[in-house]
């Protein structure tokens, strides 16, 4: 089993297929940017081999991301197949939403149930204002239709303070009349991005106090070891919930359950550390492959530092990591 020496146990991993997307966020993109090489980036063989043996090591959820994974060639293929070949899987996608209309048919045919979409605003102008692309439409339709087969569907919105801070009232909306869990996320300090600042932080605790006052919230007491970081209220009366995930002001770090693999094969056992073990040699040494890579896996974790630690030490105005979320996996 992957347990760190804090007796923290693993169980959900997040694997980046690519470092590649269509989209051009303000608060994601630092400027142009070198895409990693083809063959540096893992091949689908190597990623079934990870997830069997993460799931080995008693991983349960894992998590297929960018990047934006579409865009990766042969990407739904992959996700039916990982689907196949571990049928009980709990097997989740994070995405845009701008390249998946045709392909949810087909994966929800082959099991995928799970669906977290990437959208910061409700407003069609304001989305072209924040992604650099007028692809709202696109995104929209998806959500709608992905609800009509069944999935399960989280939004992730970045809470930016000044750019989508009055949108509060229209996402608690969207969650009261379909069952959809709108999660706002804590705006990071990560690298490659040059517009964070402390007052563009739209803190936790801020976003619950307004919800309150729009719409009544009940907290949702989860015990689940696997859960995910997000506080979770239901919207009384209505058929989703809003979730908020603070990594700057409320850390969940001693429950934290997670560890994070790049496209290009970097595991990262803390989203703010920039310590990375190389998977990728080991993967590709005719004398080593799976096996070593396990145990590099069960070492690595063994040292999985605490983040909250990690932000303290930093300076206010001091990007926390070098990476940025598109290089690491969002």
């Amino acid at each position: 089993m992957l347990a760190d020496r804090r007796g923290r146990r693993i169980s959900y991993l997040r694997i980046s297929v690519t470092d590649r997307c269509n989209l051009r966020c303000r608060y994601c993109t630092g400027g142009i940017k070198k895409f990693i090489s083809h063959d540096d980036i893992l091949r689908y063989e190597e990623l079934h081999g990870i997830i069997d043996t993460a799931l080995d090591l008693g991983v349960s959820k894992v998590r297929l991301t960018g990047g934006e994974p579409f865009m990766r060639l042969g990407f739904p293929d992959f996700v039916r197949a990982v689907l196949a070949r571990h049928p009980g899987i709990d097997l989740r996608v994070t995405t845009n939403a701008t390249l998946l209309a045709p392909h949810l048919d087909s994966l929800r045919q082959a099991g995928l149930r799970r669906l977290n979409i990437s959208l910061d605003t409700l407003d069609r102008e304001r989305f072209a204002e924040i992604t650099g692309r007028d692809l709202f439409d696109e995104v929209h339709g998806s959500i709608l239709r992905a609800l009509e087969l069944g999935y399960d569907v989280k939004i992730n919105a970045v809470g930016l303070r000044g750019i989508n801070d009055d949108e509060l009232p229209a996402f608690l909306e969207l969650a009261s009349e379909q069952p959809i869990d709108v999660r706002y996320i804590e705006f990071m300090p990560m690298g490659g991005c040059g517009r964070w600042g402390p007052d563009a932080v739209w803190p936790s605790e801020a976003i619950l106090q307004r919800a309150m006052k729009i719409a009544p919230l009940e907290e949702v007491q989860d015990t689940d070891p696997t859960r995910g970081p997000a506080r979770v209220y239901r919207i009384k009366g209505g058929k989703g919930r809003l979730g908020l995930i603070s990594p700057l002001s409320g850390h969940i770090c001693s429950i934290c359950n997670r560890l994070r693999l790049t496209s290009d094969g970097r595991l990262r056992t803390c989203l703010f550390s920039d310590k990375e073990y190389r998977l990728r040699p080991i993967l590709r040494h005719p004398k080593l492959g799976l096996p070593f890579a396990a145990e590099v896996m069960r070492r690595a974790t063994l040292d999985k530092p605490i983040g909250e630690e990690l932000l303290r030490a930093r300076r206010e105005t001091e990007l926390v990591c070098s990476k940025g979320m598109l290089s690491i996996g969002g």
